[in-house]
C-alpha cells in the first residue's frame, strides 16, 4: 500500500511526524539520555508541563513505588524515587493520555486504549522474564512498553487518509508486516538506546536460535508471546516449541507459568502507578 511506503520511507529517512504528540517527551527522552544532565535540568524539562509532573509525583506515590506510604510532594525527589526508565515511561503515558483525549484523534481512542493494555502487559512480562537473563529489568520494562510504537505511528497518520482504511482488515495485516521496522526508525530517531530499537525492531523474528546468551530482542520476543497467555492461558504453549528465543532463554513450561502469575500479580499495581 502506497501509504505505509511512503510512511515507512519518511521515518527511515528521518522525518517522524506524530500528530498531537506531547513534544515534552521528546526532550525529556533526550535529556536523560545525555549524560552531561543534571537533575536539576530534567526537573525544569518536566516542570514546563503541568499535567506531566503530576503524571510523575502520581507514580511515585503509588504503592509500587512507595510501599511505606510516605508521599513526596517535589519533582525532584519523585524523579530519583522512580529512576530514569520509570520516568520514561510515566513520561509515554501521559503522552497516550492526550492523544486519547485529542480531538482530533478521537476515531481511533479506543485502539489506542487497547494498545495500551498490550503494552503494559508486554513490558510487565518483559520485565519478568529478564531477571531470568543478564538484561537490564527496566530496560526491558521500557522496550515492552515502547514494542507498539510502529503500530501507534500508523494508526495515528492514517486518520483522515480514508474513512474505512483503520477498520480494513487488509489494511490491519499490511500494519502488521510493517510495524516493527516503522517503531525500529521511530526510537533510532528518537534516540533510543540501539538495543531497544533493534528489540522493536526485531520482535518478529521468531528463529534466531543462537549460541550467544539471551539479550533484550530475546525478552522481548519472549514476552509478546506470553502476552496473549494472559487471557489465553494456554497459548504460549504453541510458542513454547516454535519461538526459539524460549530455549535460548532455556524457558519451560513450568518457567512460563510462574511468569505469567508474577505479572500477572503486577500488573495491577503497574496500572496504578502510570495512571493508565
Amino acid at each position: 500500500m502506497k501509504f505505509l511506503t511512503n510512511l515507512a520511507k519518511d521515518v527511515s529517512s528521518g522525518t517522524v511526524d506524530l500528530p498531537c504528540f506531547p513534544d515534552v517527551v521528546i526532550r525529556v527522552r533526550k535529556a536523560l539520555n545525555n549524560p552531561h544532565t543534571n537533575p536539576k535540568q530534567v526537573v525544569m524539562i518536566v516542570g514546563t508541563e503541568p499535567r506531566l509532573a503530576a503524571k510523575l509525583l502520581q507514580t511515585a506515590n503509588s504503592v509500587a513505588f512507595n510501599p511505606a506510604g510516605k508521599p513526596l510532594t517535589d519533582l525532584r525527589s519523585a524523579i530519583t524515587r522512580i529512576g530514569h526508565q520509570m520516568v520514561q515511561s510515566a513520561t509515554m503515558a501521559f503522552a497516550l493520555q492526550q492523544m486519547r483525549d485529542a480531538e482530533q484523534l478521537y476515531s481511533i481512542a479506543q485502539k489506542l486504549s487497547e494498545l495500551w493494555k498490550e503494552s503494559i502487559s508486554v513490558a510487565s512480562i518483559s520485565q519478568v522474564v529478564a531477571k531470568r537473563t543478564s538484561v537490564m529489568p527496566d530496560e526491558a520494562f521500557l522496550t515492552g512498553l515502547l514494542h507498539g510504537m510502529g503500530r501507534l505511528y500508523v494508526m495515528v497518520r492514517a486518520v483522515g487518509q480514508s474513512d474505512k482504511l483503520l477498520s480494513d482488515h487488509e489494511f490491519g495485516e499490511l500494519v502488521s508486516s510493517w510495524e516493527a521496522a516503522i517503531g525500529k526508525a521511530v526510537l533510532e530517531n528518537w534516540g533510543f538506546a540501539e538495543e531497544m530499537a533493534a528489540a522493536v525492531g526485531n520482535q518478529g523474528d521468531y528463529s534466531r536460535m543462537r549460541d550467544d546468551p539471551a539479550d533484550l530482542t530475546d525478552v522481548l520476543i519472549v514476552s509478546k508471546a506470553l502476552s496473549g497467555a494472559l487471557h489465553t492461558p494456554s497459548q504460549y504453549l504453541t510458542a513454547l516449541h516454535e519461538v526459539d528465543s524460549f530455549r535460548t532463554i532455556g524457558l519451560t513450561e513450568k518457567d512460563c507459568g510462574e511468569i505469567l502469575l508474577q505479572a500477572q500479580t503486577q500488573l495491577g499495581s503497574l496500572h496504578d502507578a502510570l495512571g493508565c
